[in-house]
């Protein structure tokens, strides 16, 4: 992974990889510098108290949110709504596709 992957963007899903939150996605909804973000989900996390953490405790997904960040570039707010259907969206569309191909890992098996 090559520097400019491994820096999230806003609007960027991400999944918490240490801490507390460990296993749960969120949403980028603020760079601080090359080492903090801050992150929001919609429902623990609402916008006015997001979670700051250290870039290196997260995974950063292929994922971008044009909704949020459309409304984060433009008003520098986003309604925890829009950040639940994100996460949802996400988690329905990606999450769901990656499991069914985890079943099977590339190989037939016959039994």
């Amino acid at each position: 992974m090559s520097e400019d992957d491994s820096i999230p963007r806003i609007g960027q899903v991400v999944r918490i990889m240490q801490g507390r939150e460990a296993g749960q996605y969120m949403v980028v909804i603020q760079v601080i510098d090359d080492r903090y973000v801050l992150l929001a989900d919609g429902e623990k996390r609402k916008y006015d108290r997001p979670k700051k953490k250290n870039i290196h405790h997260i995974e950063v997904m292929d994922y971008t949110s044009p909704e949020v960040q459309n409304s984060l570039l433009e008003t520098g707010r986003v309604t925890n709504g829009k950040l639940r259907f994100a996460l949802t969206k996400f988690v329905g569309e990606i999450v769901t596709d990656l499991k069914k191909g985890d079943q099977h890992d590339g190989e037939r098996r016959c039994n």
